[in-house]
Order: C-alpha cells, then structure tokens, then sequence
C-alpha cells in the first residue's frame, strides 16, 4: 500500500524573521527589502546616506517594523566597531550583503583609490558583516546569510578589475562559510545577477552601442529588472531553501549560457 502522508509544502513566509539588508535604499536592496516585507519579515536597512525614507515608509505599509542605519562601509577605520555595535543592537535571521560598488578605468589607468575603495565595500565590509551575523546565527543554529555576488563572479569583464575581483572574492567567501557552518544550522549562498537596471549601471547603459551588444547576447531578450533578484532573496532567505548551501544562484536571463 503506498502511503497516502504527504509532507508539508515549502513554504517562503518569513514571519518572524528580521533581516538587515544593506544598500537597501535604491535597485536590488531596495527590492529585495520590500520583497521581504510583503513575505513577512522585519527589516534592519542599512545605506550610505540619509536615504532611506522612501523604501522605509514602503516597508512599514507593507507591516514590517523598520528601523534606518546610516554608514559608510568604505571606511575601515571605523567598519570594524559599528558593525560590532550594529549586531550588538539588532539579532538578525538574515543578512544581505547587498551594498557594492563599482569604478570604470581601463586597468593601465586604474587607480590605487579606485581599485581600494572597491574592495574595501564589496569584500572587507561583507566579510565584517557575514562574520558577526554568523555569530549571532551559530548560537541559535538558526540563520541565512545572502551574498549580491555578479556574474562578474565567473568573468573578467571589461574595465573594471577591481570589481570583478571583489565579486570573485565574495563567492570564495560564500563557499568557504558554507563549509564551516552548514552543520551548524546556518545557510551561506549567494545570488548573481546579470545586467540589470540600477544605477551602477546607468553609464553602461547610455552607451548605446554597449547596450545593445549586452542585450543581443541575453537570451531573455532584456536586462533584469530589481524586482528579478527580489524572488531568489526571498527563496534563499526561506525554509525552503534550508538544504541549500554554498551555491552561487545565477540569476542572469541567460547570459553566462550564452
């Protein structure tokens, strides 16, 4: 006789839960965030600049209890010390390590501040952030951690060595904190997205010939929107995705296929 017990469906509600989404005021964070708000999540956003009252106001209408941090994440003078104290006023469930950013130069011509000030947003401050989350997330064997890697993650690109590195980087570092607390009840993935149209990418988007060669090549047919990454945030950041450890979930239209 086969048995007629079904087990429960995923489910991708995060009542409850308190993420911290950084550089959430604008593109991908900004959706991201919201997406967590209508899924049932409280939110801890975090931004460069004295920004956040829109997206903020967006996500308590939606029934999230919001609070706003302002820091600048470029500065490893005095990153070490907040993020402590960041952690120290807010137990999180779930991380985003979404801030980032990004300098165009041909490499001859590239710049030591260029080439630091990238790596210090994108790898440094990510790493300060995963590794006091993680803290808090192995004393309750309970926790996501969600890297904003690139499809840089697996290319060079063109112009721009620093970011790509640092995309490079940030994988590494999703897989090595994988295999140190898969065990330990805390999930350490990241997603990659393609081309999508956000601010970092406004300038290569008014090159209309680089434009257009970009969007020849995406099998989908058009850059990605932020709300494309806010779906897989939400899965990642859920119980359904409680086996899912170390994996770079490219979210790209097809691009790297291509």
């Amino acid at each position: 006789m086969v048995s007629q017990e079904r087990s429960a469906p995923p489910s991708f509600a995060l009542d409850g839960r308190r993420a911290l989404v950084t550089g959430a005021a604008t593109g991908i964070g900004r959706s991201i965030a919201l997406a967590y708000a209508a899924a049932g999540a409280d939110l801890v956003l975090l931004s460069e600049h004295d920004n956040l009252g829109p997206v903020a106001e967006q996500t308590r209408a939606a029934g999230a209890k919001t609070t706003c941090v302002h820091f600048d994440l470029a500065d490893p003078t005095t990153r070490p010390r907040f993020v402590d104290n960041l952690f120290d006023d807010h137990d999180v469930d779930i991380l985003v390590n979404n801030a980032g950013v990004i300098r165009r130069a041909p490499t001859e011509h590239f710049s030591d501040e260029d080439w630091f000030g990238v790596i210090e947003v994108n790898t440094h401050a990510a790493f300060h952030l995963a590794r006091a989350a993680g803290r808090q997330m192995l004393a309750r064997r309970r926790g996501k951690i969600i890297n904003i890697a690139s499809v840089l993650s697996f290319q060079g690109g063109m112009f721009v060595p620093s970011y790509a590195a640092s995309k490079h980087a940030l994988a590494g570092l999703t897989k090595a904190l994988a295999n140190e607390w898969a065990a330990r009840g805390v999930n350490v993935n990241a997603i990659a997205p393609g081309y999508v149209e956000t601010a970092v990418t406004r300038e290569l988007r008014g090159d209309q010939t680089r434009s257009a060669e970009i969007t020849a090549r995406i099998p989908a047919g058009r850059w990605a929107t932020p709300e494309d990454i806010a779906g897989p945030a939400v899965f990642l950041a859920s119980s359904a995705a409680d086996y899912v450890h170390g994996h770079i979930l490219v979210v790209d239209g097809g691009w790297l296929c291509r």
